[in-house]
């Protein structure tokens, strides 16, 4: 009998700071993993891009490590996942491939007086939030386009001309691994782009009008789990693979969790802070500034969620080290929390880039309220950890307002995650309990699950329980009277910073 050789699945996990490849086996078990930093470009205050060919070149380095580390060969990966930062915009020519403008991040603001014409406009600003679910912002991907067309002379021109092409980074990755031969890109991310209907599930032709952006440009828009082409040998170190999914980071994690139920909540906390709710079959249109999206796609019928997203977690406390020098690793960050003594007085507003859900505020700048000359470093590390829990439980309060569902607990994930005493924070201030992820970040997993289920390496998402472990919990033990005090506080606290964002 033939022996049968093993088969694995590769997840490229591309993100603001830097690019995974991970392998998993049939078990969902890492066989490898291998990260490759990158260097953002800070042109000016707000802004941050990165180079195209730096996240393509990241991609290779990290994959071809990854492919070395773990003794596998390419003809040995089943299938191919991609879970990418959303929003991020690159505009390339067709013919060349090569990119006519840096990639503008999903947090970089230098579209925000685009942006802030259009909302200026009620009809225009309901419009959109109608079709697309989205807050008109310049977070998302039809503002950057727009820039980009406008920055760069003789762009306008030549997307009109059919000659330049859009992508958020799984685009950009699809088109590089195919070597050109596939601009495709799925529903999660088409719907985080300010054009994509939501409802009919197509490019919007009255929001494409409104932008000026010509359809030849966008993406055909597929599953989060199908095969939408084969690797190059060139590009893929001899083999063919077949790529099989690509979603947005966000919500990979949320399958990753096996949040798959209507009603279950994830937050991943990262670079920013990512809470999703699963509303199920039927989009739930918020009245409270929530972003309603595409949570994943799978055999053409869309699961549709809730979002809501913070803009500093991880890099608040990247802050605290970068440029404060408060704390040199991230467990000084715990430690230093857990030997604050004060009475949790000091609110820390970490708004670098303005404030997003549910306050949608890009003026709003980084404040500190309550400070005394007995201040120290630890209250200060602390009240910045307390920051990305109370951002979270006012995002958590919204979507109870929005959805009617009555939450208990709170899927955690991402490296900030891991913090202990941020997350019985997080479980005393929102009153809820976590469950954090056994694996520190689920989105790979998700992006992989997803890989596998197209083509029969897992069979359904049922069938992925088995696979996912329980890890720790954290229960609420506050006071509701002390949690409801200190949580008027930081609506103070936010009321304060947006007024001084105005002045």
């Amino acid at each position: 009998m033939a022996i049968k050789k093993p088969e694995y699945i590769l997840a490229i996990d591309q993100g603001t700071t830097g690019t995974r490849a991970i392998v998993f086996n049939h078990n969902a078990r890492r066989v490898t993993s291998v990260a490759v930093p990158m260097t953002p470009v800070v042109p000016s205050t707000g802004w941050l891009e990165q180079r195209p060919l730096d996240i393509w070149h990241a991609t290779q380095t990290a994959v071809a490590d990854a492919l070395i580390n773990a003794g596998i060969r390419g003809d040995e990966i089943k299938a191919l996942g991609i879970a990418n930062q959303r929003e991020t915009t690159i505009i390339w020519h067709r013919k060349t491939g090569q990119p006519i403008y840096n990639a503008i991040s999903w947090s970089s603001t230098q579209s925000q007086d685009i942006a802030q014409k259009i909302a200026d406009d009620a009809k225009k600003t309901e419009l959109i939030r109608q079709k697309t679910g989205l807050p008109v912002s310049a977070y998302f991907s039809a503002t950057k386009i727009r820039w980009i067309l406008d920055k760069v002379p003789g762009a306008q021109a030549a997307a009109e001309n059919g000659d330049l092409v859009f992508g958020t980074v799984d685009t950009w990755l699809t088109w590089q691994l195919t070597d050109g031969a596939v601009h495709a890109t799925d529903a999660t991310n088409a719907a985080r782009t300010m054009l994509y209907n939501i409802h009919t599930q197509a490019w919007d032709d009255e929001l494409l009008a409104m932008f000026n952006i010509p359809l030849s440009m966008l993406p055909e828009v597929h599953n989060s789990s199908e095969v939408i082409g084969q690797t190059s040998p060139m590009a893929f170190f001899g083999g063919q693979v077949p790529i099989a999914s690509v979603i947005g980071d966000q919500n990979a994690s949320m399958v990753g969790q096996l949040a798959l139920e209507k009603g279950m909540v994830k937050n991943t906390y990262g670079a920013g802070a990512f809470m999703i709710m699963n509303t199920g079959e039927k989009p739930v249109m918020s009245n409270n500034r929530l972003v309603t999206t595409i949570a994943y796609q799978v055999d053409d019928k869309p699961v549709y969620a809730l979002e809501g997203s913070i803009f500093s977690a991880g890099t608040a406390i990247q802050w605290l080290h970068d440029r404060l020098g408060l704390i040199e690793t991230q467990l000084d960050a715990w430690t230093l929390a857990e030997e604050s003594t004060n009475q949790n007085e000091i609110y820390v507003i970490p708004a670098f880039n303005g404030l997003g859900a549910p306050y949608w505020d890009p003026n709003a700048r980084g404040t500190v309220f309550g400070m005394t000359r007995g201040t120290n470093k630890a209250d200060f590390v602390k009240a910045t950890l307390q920051s990305i829990a109370y951002q979270t439980a006012d995002i958590l309060s919204t979507m109870k307002k929005d959805s009617g569902y009555e939450l208990a607990t709170m899927k955690a994930d991402g490296s900030v995650s891991r913090n202990p005493y941020l997350m019985q924070f997080q479980a005393d201030i929102a009153h809820v309990e976590i469950e954090r992820s056994l694996d520190e970040d689920a989105t790979p997993l998700g992006a992989a699950f997803l890989a596998g289920l197209a083509v029969g390496y897992w069979q359904d998402l049922s069938d992925l329980q088995r696979y996912v472990q329980a890890g720790r919990q954290f229960k609420p033990s506050l006071a509701e009277e002390q949690r409801q005090h200190l949580r008027q506080g930081w609506r103070n606290a936010i009321k304060a910073t947006q007024f001084f964002g105005e002045i």
